[in-house]
Formats: C-alpha cells, sequence, structure tokens
C-alpha cells in the first residue's frame, strides 16, 4: 500500500514539474529577414551564384556546340582527327563538371562564402534565443520555420521580437 502512494505521489509530483515547464517558439526566418545584414549576405550569395550558373552553362553550351560541330564533320574526318575531337569534347565537359563541383559541390565556393556570410549571422540569433531562453527559465524554444512538426503556436509565446530586439533590430 504505501508503494503505490509513494509511486501516486511520485506521479503527481513529475506531473506537475512536467507542466510547469515554459516553452516558446521562434521563426528563424522572420528573424532573418528583419537583420539587413542577412538580406545583404543573401544577395550577394545569389548574385554569385547566378554568375556561376552562367559560366557553368555558357561552358555546357561550348561543349554542345563542339558536338555538333564534330557531328556534321564526322564523315570528312580520319579516324584520328574524330579521336582527337571526342577526347577534346570529353576533356571539355569534364573541364565543366569540375567547375561545377568546384562552386557548387559539398565542399565548394558557393558553400564556403555561405559559411562566411551567413554562418556568423546564425550563430548571433542562435545565441541571442539560448539567453533568452536561460533569462525566460523556458524549457524548450521550437523553431517553426525549421519545418518542426508544430501545428498550431499561439502567438503570445512568439519570442521572435524578442531575439531581434536581444539582436539590436527592435526598439
Amino acid at each position: 500500500m504505501k508503494k503505490i502512494i509513494l509511486l501516486t505521489a511520485a506521479i503527481v509530483l513529475a506531473s506537475a514539474f512536467a507542466t510547469a515547464q515554459k516553452y516558446a517558439f521562434v521563426d528563424t526566418d522572420y528573424i532573418r529577414k528583419n537583420i539587413p545584414a542577412f538580406n545583404t549576405a543573401q544577395e550577394q550569395l545569389d548574385k554569385l551564384s547566378k554568375q556561376w550558373e552562367q559560366e557553368i552553362a555558357d561552358g555546357y553550351a561550348e561543349v554542345e556546340k563542339m558536338y555538333k560541330a564534330y557531328q556534321n564533320e564526322a564523315v570528312l574526318l580520319s579516324q584520328e582527327m574524330k579521336t582527337k575531337r571526342e577526347e577534346a569534347i570529353i576533356n571539355r565537359e569534364k573541364e565543366v563538371k569540375e567547375l561545377q563541383n568546384k562552386y557548387f559541390g559539398i565542399e565548394g565556393e558557393l558553400f564556403k562564402k555561405r559559411e562566411e556570410l551567413i554562418k556568423p549571422i546564425q550563430d548571433e540569433i542562435l545565441k541571442a534565443i539560448k539567453e533568452i531562453a536561460v533569462e525566460g527559465s523556458y524549457a524548450v524554444i521550437f523553431d517553426t520555420a525549421a519545418g518542426g512538426n508544430v501545428l498550431y503556436a499561439n502567438p503570445k509565446y512568439d519570442i521572435s521580437d524578442q531575439v531581434l530586439e536581444k539582436l539590436g533590430y527592435r526598439k
């Protein structure tokens, strides 16, 4: 009997502590859009990306042009000339693919530039969120922008503006 009473008391206390937890959420997309430095960095990344995409598209267009010229002239070329042309086309295509990987690969230039421009801002946002969590004694802060499965969130628990204020972007 004592065990049942102790177990019941433990469950009641545990549920009381669990319900006493404070939760909040932020919308990091909203926060980032309200930080001018982030918008500037994103514009720089978009500009670089478009420039590099054009360079790669031009390279593939050149490969296509070389291939079409080869097809048109193939009947007039000796076997040795055909082989040289095919190798030139293959080499140029390989160069373009390497360039594409250099710019857009896993450790490419775009990734490095994003790390350089965006990561410090994201770290600053995360630091502000952590500070607010500690100051406000929040157990959990969800991010509604990250695609978490938050189906509904009461706006009164949205601390996004508080994060922006902490970062110095609000009154």
